[in-house]
């Protein structure tokens, strides 16, 4: 037995009957733009993590404000 109960026959009748239905040419066609498709997605999931995290860099990075600190003298009422 082999998945879901079809057996290695059962698999090559049916990828015989698939490339004769569409011919090799296509069914290679069909791959390479799989192949290319899948590759562009992990790029752009690669490319996105680096800009997220870039971003949070940035954030925890903050900014530094500057200031001088001034005594304030306040007279009590005698």
């Amino acid at each position: 037995m082999g998945v879901g109960g079809i057996g290695i026959w059962q698999l090559l009748i049916i990828l015989l009957i698939v490339v004769m239905l569409f011919g090799t040419k296509k069914l290679r066609n069909l791959g390479s733009d799989l192949g290319g498709a899948l590759k562009g997605f992990k790029t752009a999931m690669k490319d996105d993590q680096a800009e997220a995290e870039s971003e949070e860099s940035e954030e925890s990075a903050g900014e530094t404000i500057e200031a001088t600190a001034e005594k304030v003298e306040t007279k009590e009422a005698s």
